[in-house]
């Protein structure tokens, strides 16, 4: 039986790997207990399977910029943006563009 928060959301995927919502919440349980470079493949492993989910973005942006990963976090920043927009979300792509302004040239 699952312990922790890892341990449900791991079950979760094994049960259903096209569970977006499970492989956000793995990537960002990563992100909180600074396991990063697992929440960058969790992140990555999101955006590539589906590519509407918009704040894996901005919190894979985020995790890349703590690693020192910072063109990496343009990139996603960038297609972040791409993929707001497309969607009409303004407020995801606001908040992606302000972490996009905030890199350093």
């Amino acid at each position: 039986m699952a312990t922790n928060r890892l341990d449900i959301l791991k079950q979760m995927l094994a049960q259903d790997p096209g569970n977006s919502f499970a492989r956000y919440g793995l990537a960002m349980e990563y992100a909180n207990t600074g396991e990063l470079l697992e929440a960058v493949n969790e992140f990555q492993l999101l955006v590539s399977t589906d590519e509407s989910y918009a704040a894996a973005y901005y919190h894979g942006g985020q995790v890349l910029e703590k690693l020192g990963r910072v063109e990496e976090a343009r990139a996603i920043y960038e297609k972040g943006i791409e993929v707001t927009t497309k969607k009409g979300d303004a407020h995801t792509r606001s908040e992606i563009e302000a972490a996009l302004n905030m890199l350093p040239i």
